[in-house]
């Protein structure tokens, strides 16, 4: 005995109700361009209607802030700067680092009076240096060794 196939297939269920075509077990339409596009042409138009709500609080409480005055703190002290206590850090350190070296080249490679009374006087650095060349470092006399 050659066994045969069934023929029948059990109907399907689609849009138009129950059919007999096994090619259509599937959704009579995919998803619609249209809603999709639909869709997202909504959500953008709701998004720029909040942002230009957004934007009109913005500049309700910007000129609502700018126009309010602060109360004036009692212990306020005016226009007198108050510094801060000690110690004081620096604002800007590396422009007073270049000041402070800048004062010292000047006053390296200047002439000036160091103690007038003992006749102390401060030449340029360059002109010491030749100076100890000329006339040489003063050196104590050599002793005699111990016995």
């Amino acid at each position: 005995m050659v066994k045969t196939r069934s023929t029948h297939v059990p109907p399907s269920f689609g849009p138009a109700g129950p059919h007999d075509d096994p090619d259509l077990n599937r959704e009579a339409s995919d998803v619609s361009v249209a809603s999709v596009l639909g869709f997202g042409a909504g959500l953008i138009v709701v998004a720029a209607i909040v942002h230009f709500f957004v934007w009109l609080l913005f500049i309700y409480f910007s000129t609502r802030e700018a126009q309010r005055v602060a109360p004036q703190y009692p212990l306020a002290t005016g226009q007198i700067e108050r510094l801060p206590p000690e110690p004081r850090l620096q604002t800007n350190p590396r422009e007073e680092l270049r000041d402070l070296r800048a004062q010292e080249d000047a006053i390296l490679s200047s002439y000036g009076v160091v103690d007038k009374d003992a006749g102390v006087m401060r030449i340029p650095i360059d002109e010491a240096m030749k100076l100890i060349v000329r006339r040489g470092l003063p050196a104590r006399a050599p002793q005699e060794g111990k016995k």
